[in-house]
């Protein structure tokens, strides 16, 4: 299969390595398919002096890159897919959901092995809601800061000993060569994942059948069905990135088990339950799950979050 496919992306070290990751595979693939890569500067790139959940809106780092989709500047968009809404602009779809790497959070410190060995009052930095809600549930004694940047920035300021200790997806370290510095990957039953945590995806063009068979041997089975099961749950919560809701999804066999919550901003509620069902139908799972936790408040503690 020969011709030329176009890759929109951002422009961080990270999601540069993920656009290229994707071009090295499809051009193994395909033998005499030219891939390019057009980097784009997106709204969440751009305002970094405010923690995301105050700049409002979904689809902080999409929007340039669908639009360039729709225009037909770009073939395809390589996202993070816990950045990803839940809901695509119309004539765009999901065609390939990637192998997963590490769904989980990462510590990294200079001084500290883990959250239990930080002293009382540390600083700690993230940029996540869903992360700052379970370290209060976890150690109210934190001073919780934001901190927002590419990876490289976030590490400098831990370096310059802005923070004790930073929080970081595990997937973007170890992507980037930074897996050394992990100091404590947090296991789900400590600090749950980001729904689409640690997975790429695509987005092309609905009805693209070209590009779609370019895509479709990337696919991941399994890694699709549980991230259909988170989005289904984050779908029926109404939750963006940037709320405090965690979702994650595990298949066995033809069991597919997911756990989710959602937290209050000062971690002093937690609502979260696990269900399981066949994994030929996810999207029920989801979304049962989601209304298991909205019987059980968690519609309170979201309205609390968007200010309802």
């Amino acid at each position: 299969m020969s011709g030329k496919l176009v890759i929109a992306t951002r422009e961080s070290a990270l999601a540069m390595w993920q656009a290229l990751h994707v071009k090295a595979r499809l051009e193994s693939l395909h033998p005499g398919l030219e891939v390019q890569i057009l980097g784009m500067k997106t709204q969440g790139d751009k305002i970094l002096d405010v923690p995301l959940a105050k700049i409002g809106g979904k689809g902080l780092f999409v929007k340039e890159l669908e639009t360039a989709l729709l225009s037909g500047e770009a073939d395809i968009a390589v996202h993070s897919m816990k950045d990803v809404p839940m809901e695509l602009p119309e004539g765009l779809i999901l065609g390939a959901i990637l192998a997963r790497e590490i769904p989980f959070d990462a510590l990294v410190s200079h001084h500290y092995a883990s959250l239990g060995e930080l002293p009382q009052g540390a600083i700690v930095g993230t940029s996540s809601l869903r992360r700052q809600s379970q370290l209060m549930a976890l150690r109210p004694d934190l001073q919780i800061r934001s901190l927002r940047g590419n990876v490289n920035t976030r590490l400098s300021k831990l370096d310059a000993g802005e923070f004790d200790a930073i929080i970081l997806a595990a997937a973007g370290l170890t992507r980037l060569g930074f897996g050394e510095r992990i100091r404590q990957v947090i296991p789900a039953d400590i600090m749950l994942p980001a729904v689409g945590q640690g997975v790429l995806g695509i987005e092309c063009r609905t009805g693209d059948s070209h590009i779609l068979n370019f895509i479709a041997p990337l696919i991941d089975p399994e890694t699709d069905t549980c991230v259909k099961a988170e989005r289904a749950f984050n779908h029926r919560l109404q939750g963006g990135c940037q709320v405090p809701i965690g979702g994650f999804a595990t298949l066995q066999g033809d069991a597919l088990e997911m756990t989710g919550l959602v937290a209050s901003l000062d971690g002093r509620e937690k609502i979260q339950d696990r269900q399981q069902a066949k994994a030929s139908a996810p999207e029920s799972l989801g979304i049962a799950l989601a209304d298991t936790l909205l019987a059980g408040g968690a519609d309170r503690l979201l309205k609390a979050v968007y200010g309802d």
